[in-house]
């Protein structure tokens, strides 16, 4: 039995995940998969693969190509969620601020560094035509440390998953002052290159398990209210975000794809320079 371990955040995108494990896909084909919800988000996750904490991540696109750019020695195998994810832009619930305009001299809240938080936060001062070296940045480590922070005025706005910071706007703990959404497809699929190099068959069979479930999520019955109830959301906001959000089908990431991720991420100053794209990725 080979045991792997698997990360992502907590939220509704990865509750394919949770449909396979539960059912025990995995261990019918003799691999030992085990989750680990990653509440901190992108930045933690490509930490956790680099020091070998886990063995695949489901993370945001933006936040592993800058990582393995930086030396994280793992690759992309594919996407995993393909449209893009809608970052809600907040401020608290008593701020001054009123317009996405009045922020642009204002601390955003940051998960942390090369998170996604981070740089769809420089993503989002570019098509403002802010200066993007005047951003001030909080670290916060996570959601709860982002509301703490814009609550007691640590930070003046923080971007997070427009439906999983729903609720935060729906009770008055944050004010939406607008979206950016990512302009790539938002999560994808990296596992380390030892894990690569020495089970190529059973990754295989990890995504051919999780691609197989995601093809037809969104006609599982009562998926919706399921959602809804375990996520803590509005049964309209769920059927709003499951009308605009698709899986991948299995396709591997092309390197063309890439370039052109690299291209923007270049223009928006969130790299500093681009690699050739066949090193970001691993076909098996």
């Amino acid at each position: 039995m080979l045991n792997l371990k698997v990360g992502g955040v907590p939220e509704h995108f990865n509750y394919p995940w949770y449909i396979t494990l539960k059912n025990k896909e995995y261990t019918q084909q003799n691999i030992n998969l085990r989750w680990q919800d990653f509440p901190g988000g992108t930045g933690a996750m490509c930490k956790a693969l680099r020091e070998g904490d886990v063995d695949i991540a489901i993370v945001l696109t933006e936040g592993i190509i800058k990582d393995i750019i930086d030396g994280n020695p793992s690759k992309i195998i594919q996407t995993f969620v393909k449209s893009p994810l809608i970052w809600g832009i907040h401020v608290g619930a008593k701020s001054k601020f009123k317009t996405i305009d009045d922020l642009e001299n204002a601390t955003v809240a940051i998960s942390r560094y090369g998170s996604g938080s981070h740089l769809m936060a420089i993503v989002n001062a570019y098509n403002n035509g802010w200066d993007i070296d005047k951003l001030q940045f909080k670290v916060v480590k996570n959601l709860q440390g982002g509301i703490d922070a814009l609550t007691n005025g640590e930070a003046d706005y923080f971007m997070w998953e427009h439906f999983t910071t729903k609720p935060l706007v729906d009770n008055g703990t944050f004010r939406r002052l607008g979206d950016c959404p990512t302009p790539w497809p938002c999560f994808v699929v990296a596992i380390r290159e030892e894990i690569l190099e020495n089970y190529p068959e059973q990754i295989k069979t990890v995504l051919d398990i999780i691609n197989n479930c995601t093809s037809g999520f969104k006609s599982l019955e009562n998926i919706d209210q399921i959602l809804s109830v375990r996520y803590e959301q509005q049964l309209e906001d769920i059927q709003k975000w499951l009308s605009i959000t698709e899986w991948n089908d299995g396709k591997p990431i092309s390197e063309n794809l890439l370039t052109d991720i690299q291209n923007k991420m270049e223009t928006f100053n969130v790299i500093k320079e681009k690699i050739d794209s066949d090193k970001l990725i691993k076909i098996l």
